[in-house]
């Protein structure tokens, strides 16, 4: 293992070189925002259009990970799932993988939303090398992406999360620190378990009032002034045209999609069986969700208000 000094950038600037992998709908625009505030950044991702974004903004593209993690002091990642994850870092025999690469002080941030045991293990593998892991998944969805405002949530030492803290706040507004490995992991997942309850009831109680001859718009600051009031109602209302600049009035397209929330109700439902707690409400959200990506999955969470009404989707 490579076990040069990553604690100067090779650059000779005072921030230091980031790697950044996953260029996604979230990860591209919180790549970019590193990018404005003058970090050199190193970006990989499968998609051509998605690195050509990034290049065109002055990032450097490479072919691999490892070949992204060359001359950098900080990986960022932010993967779909946690396979993908455990592959990147881990490698399929489970010791190939970037990790193997890294210099020792290497900062790793994970910004992707996986188990708390997956965040662990590699968590782990990554501290017998010398290396500090952090989860730190989000939350704020592609607004909060853009806008650098997003809230993470992380997991780790508190001497790794001192040294993230300042490359998180490029593109955060809100910047926690959950507890221990994989405590970021499960405090998105409880939050993520709460908004599906909640955009799922949102636009169960929204539809009961439509039926009923009410306008959607005028019940919604109704329940917004009144003891139903919730992020939902707020800001990302499930309804179309009922607000501006929500993927709701944009055919549900963008935002968070209606998979990934499956995904993340499916690992609350995870945590809960192996440590024996109860949650109803998230299975019976995880089970709406579960119908409803059959045919809706890459639209906006939001889309489950189909279930009730789809001709909203036209």
């Amino acid at each position: 293992m490579n076990t040069k000094d990553v604690n100067t950038a090779d650059n000779g600037s005072a921030k230091p070189n980031i790697a950044f992998i996953g260029l996604g709908n979230m990860g591209a625009p919180m790549a970019e925002n590193l990018l404005k505030a003058g970090y050199g950044l190193s970006v990989y991702d499968l998609s051509e259009d998605a690195t050509q974004r990034l290049q065109q903004a002055g990032a450097r593209v490479a072919d691999s990970p490892k070949a992204a993690a060359s001359n950098a002091q900080v990986i960022i990642s932010m993967l779909p799932a946690g396979k993908h994850v455990h592959s990147v870092y881990l490698g399929e025999e489970g010791t190939n993988g970037l990790l193997a690469e890294l210099p020792q002080g290497t900062l790793v941030i994970d910004s992707s939303t996986i188990a708390a045991a997956d965040a662990r293990t590699v968590a782990e593998a990554a501290s017998k090398l010398g290396i500090e892991f952090l989860d730190a998944p989000v939350s704020g969805g592609t607004g909060g992406a853009i806008a650098g405002s997003l809230t993470f949530i992380v997991g780790g030492s508190t001497d790794a999360f001192a040294k993230a803290e300042p490359i998180l706040a490029v593109m955060g507004k809100n910047i926690f620190h959950a507890g221990e490995h994989g405590a970021g992991q499960v405090a998105k997942i409880c939050n993520n378990m709460l908004l599906g309850i909640l955009m799922a009831g949102t636009a169960e109680a929204i539809n009961l009032g439509v039926k009923n001859g009410l306008d959607p718009k005028v019940l919604s600051d109704i329940m917004l002034q009144s003891s139903g009031r919730n992020w939902t109602l707020e800001v990302y209302n499930p309804y179309p045209q009922v607000m501006e600049n929500v993927p709701s009035s944009n055919g549900y397209q963008g935002g968070f999609m209606s998979k990934l929330m499956q995904k993340d109700l499916n690992l609350a439902l995870q945590t809960a069986q192996n440590t024996n707690v109860d949650t109803p409400m998230g299975a019976k959200a995880a089970e709406l969700y579960e119908a409803h990506t059959v045919e809706n999955g890459d639209r906006d969470f939001s889309s489950i208000m189909a279930r009730h009404d789809s001709s909203v989707l036209s």
